[in-house]
C-alpha cells in the first residue's frame, strides 16, 4: 500500500512541495523537546501492540487537494494515548483527533483537485490493510528530515 500511494503522491503532488513519501500526519508539530520522551513512549506502544488494522474507504477531497480516505480505529487509539501522554504540550491543531488520510495532492486549485478526484473515485476499491509501525520527521522549513522509526512488535 506504501509504494502505491507513493506513486500516486508522486504523480499528482505538485513537486517542488513533495519532500516526503506518503503518510498519514497523526501529529502536525510536537515539541523538539519532547522528542526522547516521545521515541522512549512510541517504543512501548508498538512492543505492545500488533501492527494496527485499518481500511482504504476511498477518496477524500481537502478542498484544494485530494486524499485517500483511511479508517482506523485501532491507530486512532494508539494516536489518542499519545496525545494523553503530551497533554498540556500540544499545539491546538493536534489537540483534536485527525481524519486519517493521504495526501496524494495539495496546494492546487479547486478545479484541479476536483478533476483528479473524479478520475480516482473509479479506480480506488476499497481493501483492508494494516499499519506496520510509526515515523517521526523533523520540519526543516520545507524539507523533513527523517528521524526514526518503529515497527510493531507485539
Amino acid at each position: 500500500m506504501h509504494a502505491w500511494t507513493t506513486r500516486l503522491r508522486d504523480e499528482h503532488f505538485p513537486p517542488e512541495r513533495n519532500h516526503l513519501e506518503a503518510h498519514v500526519t497523526l501529529f502536525h508539530a510536537l515539541p523538539p523537546s519532547c522528542e526522547a520522551e516521545l521515541s522512549d513512549f512510541i517504543a512501548k506502544l508498538v512492543r505492545d501492540n500488533a501492527p494496527a488494522p485499518a481500511r482504504l474507504e476511498g477518496v477524500m477531497s481537502l478542498g484544494g487537494g485530494t486524499a485517500l480516505r483511511l479508517s482506523s480505529p485501532a491507530m486512532l487509539t494508539l494516536r489518542d494515548a499519545i496525545a494523553d501522554h503530551f497533554h498540556g504540550s500540544l499545539t491546538p491543531q493536534d489537540e483534536h483527533r485527525p481524519r486519517l488520510h493521504v495526501t496524494v495532492q495539495n496546494k492546487v486549485s479547486a478545479k484541479e483537485a476536483k478533476a483528479l478526484q473524479a478520475l480516482l473515485a473509479p479506480q480506488i476499491e476499497a481493501r483492508d490493510f494494516a499499519f506496520k509501525g510509526f515515523a517521526l520527521h523533523r520540519y526543516r522549513g520545507g524539507p523533513w528530515e527523517f528521524a526514526k522509526d518503529w515497527s510493531f512488535r507485539g
